[in-house]
């Protein structure tokens, strides 16, 4: 059981009411609507039980987005190309949604201007998603695909930076296909670098 840094039981029960809530508000007034004060009354718990759990707005709502697309080790498939398809399409259907549309332009806004901010969502988001690429690197290069693991960070650019900017900036939606076809591009480069 978890706790909430003070040696209480965190309920999972207000835990999930308020990203059900989180998620509702998103929906109805996007990011700049979005308020922990309304959070917390329309999820009838106090703000501090929110605070105790997020200690922001853009962590509660990336949290009610895609908070259980980098938990867990990846399932291996035995291929590079298709772990690396599984993962980002996973991705790709979190972030086409229409909350988390409209939530992520203001919330790529906060990390900006914030670097505190950015500090705590590299090490809970970006840390563990590039430890799962790591993952599957490693595993390709036991099983031949690849010599050497490359670089990590900018592997994580390249899958999720066409993609991210095909949603953002026309606030699209992926079209049918989009993650597989960035993974095989990557991927045939990966390879092709390594001959």
């Amino acid at each position: 059981m978890s706790t909430d840094g003070r040696g209480r039981p965190r309920s999972a029960q207000v835990d999930e009411a308020v990203l059900r809530t989180a998620r509702e508000l998103l929906a109805e007034e996007g990011y700049g609507g979005f308020s922990i004060d309304r959070l917390a009354a329309r999820a009838g718990v106090g703000k501090a039980a929110v605070y105790r759990r997020w200690s922001s707005r853009a962590e509660i709502v990336f949290a009610a987005v895609v908070s259980d697309l980098h938990t867990g080790p990846p399932e291996d498939t035995g291929s590079l190309r298709d772990d690396l398809e599984r993962q980002l399409t996973a991705f790709a259907q979190a972030v086409s949604e229409p909350v988390a549309r409209r939530a992520f332009p203001g919330l790529i806004a906060d990390l900006t201007d914030d670097s505190s901010l950015a500090a705590r969502f590299a090490s809970t988001v970006t840390e563990p998603v590039q430890a799962r690429l790591a993952s599957m690197l490693d595993r390709a290069v036991a099983r031949g695909e690849l010599r050497a693991r490359p670089d990590v960070p900018v592997l994580h650019s390249l899958l999720v930076g066409p993609l991210m900017a095909h949603l953002l900036l026309p606030l699209g939606t992926a079209p049918e296909g989009f993650a597989s076809r960035i993974v095989a591009v990557v991927v045939s480069g990966l390879q092709s670098l390594d001959r």
